[in-house]
């Protein structure tokens, strides 16, 4: 069971820290590694993509990293063993984060320069793949950012997008025991926001937190002002997750700025519930905040940072003044993918195929991975420390 105390206490404090793994991510072992080194860098969510394969990677993942919570501790890390929350990600209608990208390779011509493999973050495109003797995008590692599409020279690369199946959403949040779910809409689709909602409401009380993601758009604060109307009262938290510039993180320190503008539009509209970033969210992410004065002091706050005394378990009660969190996606698994495509290269010259290599059977990969991945999670976190 996570602990519930740990994740929403950081909401409250405003130093939350939520890593994306992608919701259209299907790497099996990367999610779980992904899911090791966050956790024990001391994450507070992990939020993965709505199917029950990933899911188990993740919390198989989770369950790893709490038994090696005494190691972490000894190394100098602040992990005690809490548990983040699993979070799910879904959504109500056309979304980039709900895409793969596709191609025929036998349409490629030889002589093609193929930008594509070069340019794709997650290593997606191959050609003549010795270990998958395959060409073409692995599927499971494509999380359809989508940059692939402009650069190809004869435009042949599309993009295949699904959108979630309602009846299909309560049985997997059953029966799987997820924490969270985000719903990923955009402004102007209340009708299917609220066929989703309805599949969701009779298991709404169950969660222990909704996030709503939704990019810019014209009218959409009062988009997001009727969508709270649908879905109050919550029994768990509620976070607006600003999605600035979607999968954009590892390009450079200007996407963020996208986001923080984004995460000051939500807050001046005090809608209730924490905001959260995400969207071109990198390394000077937090570093933009505190400059901008858009982060919460530790000194002199109550349990919610406004003096409030309420239970961490319950919803935030009135709406934040200051930005509660900050989400990573392709950034935060960019800065460890030198260190899981060691990790795959290690599978692949194992002699026992049936045997993958997992994480934390690499004492030195494990705590190199763990490392990097607190090198993020402490910016945010160093602002309740003394």
């Amino acid at each position: 069971m996570t602990d519930l105390f740990v994740p929403l206490q950081s909401l409250k404090q405003g130093d939350w820290f939520k890593l994306i793994c992608g919701a259209s991510f299907q790497h099996l072992p990367a999610v779980r590694s992904l899911t090791l080194a966050y956790t024990l860098a001391g994450a507070d969510c992990i939020d993965v993509a709505a199917d029950p394969a990933v899911i188990a990677a993740a919390q198989s993942g989770l369950q790893a990293a709490k038994s090696l919570a005494k190691d972490a501790q000894k190394r100098g890390f602040d992990y005690k063993g809490n548990l983040p929350f699993l979070m799910v990600s879904l959504n109500d209608g056309e979304d980039p984060h709900f895409r793969k990208a596709e191609f025929n390779p036998h349409e490629c011509p030889t002589d093609c320069p193929r930008p594509c493999e070069r340019i794709c973050p997650a290593q997606a495109i191959v050609f003549d793949s010795i270990k998958e003797d395959f060409s073409g995008v692995v599927s499971e590692k494509c999380y359809g950012c989508g940059r692939c599409i402009p650069i190809c020279p004869y435009s042949i690369i599309y993009t295949a997008s699904y959108v979630t199946t309602p009846g299909a959403i309560a049985p997997l949040v059953m029966s799987t025991g997820v924490d969270a779910v985000e719903i990923h809409t955009q402004v102007g689709r209340l009708a299917e926001f609220e066929r989703l909602w309805q599949a969701i409401s009779p298991w709404a009380d169950q969660l222990k937190l909704l996030a709503i993601s939704c990019p810019d758009g014209e009218g959409m604060i009062d988009y997001l002002r009727a969508l709270y109307d649908r879905i109050a009262p919550l029994k768990g938290a509620l976070i607006w997750q600003t999605d600035g510039r979607p999968m954009s993180g590892d390009i450079g320190d200007g996407t963020t700025i996208a986001a923080v503008k984004l995460g000051q539009k939500v807050l001046a509209a005090k809608l209730p519930g924490y905001v959260q970033l995400a969207g071109g969210t990198n390394k000077y992410t937090v570093a933009k905040l505190k400059a901008m004065g858009l982060l919460k002091e530790a000194e002199g706050q109550g349990a919610g940072g406004r003096g409030e005394k309420s239970s961490p378990l319950l919803p935030a009660p009135c709406p934040p003044s200051s930005i509660s969190g900050v989400a990573y996606g392709s950034y935060a698994r960019v800065l460890l993918s030198p260190i899981l495509e060691q990790l795959e290269n290690k599978e692949v010259s194992n002699t026992n195929m049936k045997a993958t290599v997992r994480l934390e059977e690499d004492e030195v990969l494990l705590w190199q991975a763990v490392e990097l991945a607190h090198s993020l999670v402490s910016q945010i976190k160093s602002q309740q420390e003394h």
